[in-house]
């Protein structure tokens, strides 16, 4: 496996725009059209929050029968909690790129991130997809146009031998997916059936985009979708599903430390639980502690808040077992505190990365989770955020 460069535009057949059309104020970049040259098998995961977007309801509906050729979406307005009109302004955004593409209506998906609660606006989207198909292009601008609180776009491609897999995905705040506001669009030129696109995509995206929180909120919007076009043939399934985890695992953790205000990607590790089960339980009960995530911002790690966020995960363990580094340095042996080099670590803890190691000496199953600090400028941003 190679990484290269160009995101979902590394792949054979694909094609993507991104362009401003006046959704935001700011005149930034925000509507993106992803195409494939012919028909692809597709996949897809959605958030289980209850309220969800227009767009969710209405791919999910689309995708149900395993194929697609083109993904339309936009940002600055989710078009979440927006009734019966939002359902036709997300199925109308489809059908207007189907029709200027000259594809099938049933064969175009559809996202939008953004603010809750506002209406598309439908004539600034009906004249933005004017030309698109003279739009087209390998220039990666789709990456950017998703974009709303993120600092920097966020995208990857990867080699398999002569296939490829590009990915693109935004997101950095209401970060809490549990399927993951965060978006991700993958493509790849590998012949692979939907069915099976199906389990290899709900694999990845649980080490993945299921094992990252910035402030515990799970979105109304949140989607992973997969198009497999073909176009280069098949390709080793094994091979393909350890790439396509590496692709998600990456944007999971681009999205991670992009999270609003943060200053830190704080990675925890869980070894020996006793089931898979229980080490994603610890795995994320530490990464969505607000404590854990305030003493990473402040350099101060107190082994109590670790403690407290295990004993809280509702796992299997024993507390006399557990074991606790904070990168090489052991915090906690059998359970309780153990002398260390407290100057060390607080150096150790200014770095942009950090890592802790729960070892809890209960079995053979291990899980990580990431996550962000905590702080004042998230606080800030999201006391005054109506984009």
């Amino acid at each position: 496996m190679k990484i290269i460069k160009n995101g979902i535009n590394a792949v054979a057949g694909i094609t993507s725009l991104g362009k401003a059309i006046g959704i935001k104020k700011s005149g930034k970049m925000d509507f993106a059209v992803i195409y494939s040259d012919k028909i692809a098998a597709a996949s897809g995961v959605f958030t289980k929050n209850k309220i969800k977007g227009a767009p969710v309801y209405v791919t999910k509906k689309k995708i149900k029968k395993g194929k697609a050729q083109a993904i339309v979406i936009n940002s600055g307005i989710a078009n979440v909690s927006t009734g019966e009109k939002g359902i036709k302004d997300a199925e109308e955004m489809a059908n207007l790129v189907a029709d200027e593409l000259k594809i099938n209506r049933n064969d175009v998906l559809v996202a939008s991130t953004g603010v809750i609660g506002k209406f598309l606006p439908m004539e600034k989207i009906r004249e933005g997809v004017k030309g698109i198909g003279n739009q087209l292009s390998k220039k990666n601008k789709a990456a950017d146009a998703i974009m709303t609180t993120d600092a920097y776009k966020k995208e990857i491609a990867v080699n398999i031998g002569n296939v490829t897999i590009g990915a693109i995905a935004k997101g950095a705040g209401m970060i809490h997916p549990n399927m993951a506001t965060m978006l991700c669009f993958i493509t790849t030129d590998a012949e692979i059936p939907s069915s099976e696109l199906k389990k290899m995509l709900k694999n990845s995206v649980d080490k993945s985009f299921n094992m990252i929180s910035v402030d515990s909120d799970t979105s109304t919007s949140d989607m992973v979708i997969l198009m497999a076009n073909g176009t280069k043939g098949k390709v080793n399934i094994k091979k393909f599903q350890y790439a396509l985890d590496f692709v998600c695992i990456e944007l999971a953790k681009k999205i991670a430390a992009d999270g609003e205000g943060a200053t830190k990607l704080i990675e925890v590790n869980i070894k020996n639980a006793s089931s898979k089960e229980d080490a994603k339980k610890v795995a994320k009960s530490i990464i969505t502690s607000n404590l854990v995530k305030c003493a990473f911002y402040g350099n101060d790690l107190n082994f109590g808040r670790v403690i407290c966020a295990i004993g809280n995960s509702n796992a299997r363990f024993k507390e006399e077992k557990i074991d606790i580094f904070f990168e090489n340095e052991q915090i906690v042996k059998n359970g309780m505190e153990k002398k260390n080099n407290a100057a060390k670590i607080k150096i150790l803890m200014k770095k942009k990365k950090n890592r802790i190691f729960v070892n809890l000496n209960s079995g053979s199953y291990e899980a990580t989770a990431w996550g962000s600090d905590l702080t004042l400028d998230y606080v800030k941003f999201n006391s005054n955020y109506h984009t």
